[in-house]
């Protein structure tokens, strides 16, 4: 019989960094979780250690196979598990791939919406990403790379919004290059947001690639541009929540 209490697989997202920063319910699901799987090089081990999993394994270094085998196998001993990926499981987590697995072997899965990291960058910038008369869309992409052959950087920075790029802290130049919007446009990094090692690196299109590069940062960080990085902007309105 598969999972002897049935319970769903969870996929619970762990937040930016702070280990706070999980939510109620994803705090629960790891405490009470019989396996937990997580990457070791994005998690926080702090977070680890509060688990009382009798089986913790980290997946750095495991194939797909490998992982939903694991997950199966403990699913159907009855065993409560828990995957845990960094951030928002919704972005650039890669749980689809696992999920269709699970759902083919007949296992019921769950998500369970973390802080996105993008939001703990603004947090940390102490930025709002949209603004009345400055930016009423938020953009949220990545460059090329190994693992995207192409991209559409160039005709999105034409639209007036504020862009966050993932997966990019050692492309920046080639991202700020390509970039359509004037480059006096404020930019900013933000390297392992709401970390203890948390850093912020200001600048614009034209010189925050140089500032990071100087700084030594090549991974674990969002590039984010947008004339909302400079709050009291011309063309800034007052909100009418507040008329």
């Amino acid at each position: 019989m598969q999972g002897k209490d049935m319970h769903k697989v969870s996929f619970v997202g762990a937040g930016p960094g702070d280990p706070d920063l999980i939510t109620v319910k994803g705090m629960d699901l790891l405490k009470n979780a019989d396996l937990l799987i997580y990457t070791g090089s994005l998690i926080n081990p702090e977070l680890v250690t509060r688990s009382l999993a009798k089986v913790k394994r980290n997946s750095h270094g495991m194939n797909l196979e490998e992982i939903t085998s694991l997950i199966i196998s403990h699913y159907k001993m009855g065993d409560r598990v828990v995957r845990l990926h960094t951030g928002d499981p919704s972005l650039y987590s890669a749980i689809h791939e696992q999920i269709i697995v699970l759902l083919e072997a007949g296992i019921e899965v769950e998500i369970i919406p973390g802080v996105s990291s993008m939001f703990g960058a603004a947090a940390a910038l102490g930025i709002q990403f949209t603004g009345a008369g400055i930016a009423e869309t938020l953009i949220v992409t990545r460059p090329r790379g190994k693992t995207l052959s192409d991209d559409d950087i160039e005709q999105l920075s034409e639209f007036c919004s504020t862009l966050v790029f993932f997966l990019g802290s050692d492309r920046i130049d080639d991202i700020t290059m390509r970039l359509k919007c004037p480059k006096d446009t404020p930019a900013a990094v933000v390297y392992h947001a709401t970390w203890p090692d948390q850093v912020i690196i200001r600048g614009s299109v034209q010189d925050i690639a140089k500032k990071t590069k100087d700084s030594g940062i090549t991974r674990s960080a969002l590039l984010i541009v947008g004339q909302i990085l400079s709050p009291g902007s011309s063309g800034e309105k007052r909100s009418v929540l507040y008329s």
